[in-house]
This record gives structure tokens, C-alpha cells and sequence, in this order.
């Protein structure tokens, strides 16, 4: 992810004593992402991951870093925050929130196939199961409230066509958001931001071993069905124009429904999630490509690949 924090290696040593983690080794900033500043921390004892949160705040932190760490116990494979002598797995690095969790084997699988689809599904519905008894909560903070505050400001850099289309579907979540089929929905902890490169993979391509789920800081309490719809928009679909991969879809929710089935409202808004899972990211991806922050190493995600899956999903409605 982008490093918009700087750390010392002498920091960073400091941190590892806290910890008790043993003596730096190495501290690599992690590329990618656009959300806070990520460390390859390894250490003489291990090897983990270094985050200093940019937009969450020391309130808000407590109910990721807790489910992260309750989903641990509850034996799904996420990383385990680190505590301090104090018990303490919320800290402070450079003035900043931060965390340290163990980092995951494997490595994230790019071009997944259906077996990798089904992989995901069958931990997704795992996770969720296992979250149910989570005691914290939170909202999802980039759900429909974020939606309906953040279209209007990315608004006067879309053309005609890209405005009709958001204002459109925007219209439309508020109306689902409003029935009694939405209102049904099962609901609980979700990831909601489950993507391609927020898993890890080990064991061999014709046999993956799914090894990790990670970056949990867009979770929120939320319904079950927004979660598989982000991964199905990601997971299952053709990425260079955004259309609907069948074949993939049907290993995913096999997988899933093995260890949970849909409800019937489930069933029913099957599609009208998958449009709204679409509308978040074009949505989050407008805003950080038009109104960036500085940072080192940051590379903001095409917002348009988001509308052509938008498009998609309208154009061609997927049912269970």
C-alpha cells in the first residue's frame, strides 16, 4: 500500500521491543493500495506487517483490530494483531495509530480460477458464520450514507453520460435501502473489500490452498450478500470489459452456500448488490484518483473499470 507516513528503522526497532518481537531485520515500504502506510517488517523472530492508519482514528480502530483478532480465534486464517506488555494491540508509530500483525504465507492469485472462486466463497461464508458473535459495532463507513455525501462531489468531473449513470443508480440503492426485502437481508461483521489482492494462496495453481484473508480496515457491520457481491465483482468477472464470468460465479456460490444458503431475500437481491457493490468502488475509486493525497508510491485504481462493471451488472441482471 502507499507509504504516506516515513519510519525509522529506529522506530521501528523501538516498536519490535515494545512487542518483544526480537531484532529489526528489515523494513520495506509496501506499494500498492491507497488507504494507509504498510510495512514488510521482519524481525529477527518473524516475519509481520506494519500499518500506520492515515484515515481511521484511534475510536474507530478498536472494532477491526478486535475482529481481526476474534476471527483468528475462531480459526479463520487473518492476521493476529500483536499485543504489548500491556495487552495493548492498538499502538502509536511516528504520532499515527498503527498495528502489527503476523504476515500470511502464499502470495495473492491475480488471474484466479474457479477454484480459487470457490475457495474464497467457501471461507467468505465461513467468516461470516464466524463473526456472528462478534460483541463490537460498527457501520460499514463507505456504505449508503458515504455514497449519497461522496457522488455530488465527484460529480463535476463525469461527463453527461457517467453523471446520468451514478445519479441513476444512486436513486436506485436509496429505493432498495427503503424495502422490505433489504430489511430481511442477514447481517453481521463483513471484510467489504475482499478483493483479487486481499487473499493469499499457497500449495499449487491445480490445487490452491487458500491461506489468508487480510486488510479488514473497510470492515463494518453490514449485510452478508454486500460482501459476496464485492467479491463476485471482482472474482467472477472478465476484467478487461467487466462482464459476468458464469462459470467462475457458480463455483464462488456453490462454495459459499455449501457452508451457508441464501435466504430468500437474499436470492431476490442477488443483483441489486451487485450494482451496489459496483456504485461504492467507481465511487471511492473517483474520489481518490480526482482529489488525491500525497504520498509516496501511490498509484490510485482506474475509476472507469468500476463503470463498465456498473454497466454490466444494469444491462445484464444476474439471478441465483
Amino acid at each position: 500500500m502507499a507509504v504516506f507516513t516515513e519510519v525509522s528503522e529506529s522506530s521501528a526497532q523501538e516498536l519490535l521491543t515494545q512487542l518483544k518481537l526480537g531484532e529489526l531485520v528489515e523494513l520495506k515500504g509496501i506499494q500498492g493500495g491507497i488507504e494507509n502506510t504498510n510495512y514488510f517488517l521482519t524481525s529477527s523472530e518473524g516475519q509481520y506487517v506494519l500499518t500506520l492508519f492515515e484515515r481511521l482514528t484511534h475510536e474507530q480502530l478498536p472494532f477491526y483490530l478486535y475482529l481481526m483478532k476474534h476471527l483468528a480465534q475462531g480459526g479463520i486464517p487473518v492476521p493476529d494483531p500483536m499485543s504489548n506488555q500491556d495487552g495493548d494491540i492498538l499502538l502509536t508509530v511516528e504520532g499515527k495509530p498503527a498495528a502489527v500483525v503476523n504476515r500470511l504465507r502464499g502470495k495473492s492469485e491475480l488471474s484466479p480460477t474457479a477454484a480459487h472462486c470457490a475457495a474464497v466463497g467457501d471461507m467468505l461464508a465461513r467468516m461470516h458464520l464466524a463473526g456472528r458473535d462478534y460483541n463490537r459495532q460498527q457501520p460499514n463507513l463507505r456504505g449508503l450514507p458515504w455514497w449519497n455525501e461522496t457522488v455530488p462531489v465527484v460529480l463535476p468531473y463525469l461527463d453527461a453520460s457517467q453523471a446520468a449513470l451514478i445519479q441513476t443508480e444512486l436513486a436506485h440503492q436509496n429505493h432498495i435501502a427503503a424495502s422490505s426485502a433489504y430489511a430481511a437481508l442477514p447481517r453481521g461483521p463483513i471484510h467489504a473489500d475482499l478483493f483479487r489482492d486481499n487473499v493469499m494462496f499457497d500449495g499449487s495453481p491445480e490445487a490452491p490452498e487458500l491461506s489468508g484473508f487480510f486488510d479488514f480496515y473497510f470492515a463494518g457491520v453490514d449485510t452478508w450478500l454486500f460482501d459476496v457481491a464485492v467479491c463476485l465483482n471482482d472474482w467472477c468477472i472478465t476484467h478487461v470489459d467487466g462482464t459476468h464470468d458464469a462459470a467462475k460465479a457458480k463455483a464462488f456460490i456453490a462454495a459459499y452456500q455449501s457452508v451457508r444458503s441464501f435466504t430468500p431475500a437474499e436470492r431476490q437481491l442477488l443483483n441489486p448488490m451487485l450494482r451496489a457493490g459496483a456504485l461504492r468502488f467507481w465511487t471511492s475509486r473517483l474520489w481518490d484518483f480526482h482529489l488525491p493525497r500525497e504520498a509516496s508510491m501511490l498509484q490510485p485504481h482506474d475509476p472507469t473499470h468500476f463503470e463498465r462493471v456498473l454497466r454490466q451488472r444494469v444491462a445484464h441482471p444476474v439471478t441465483l
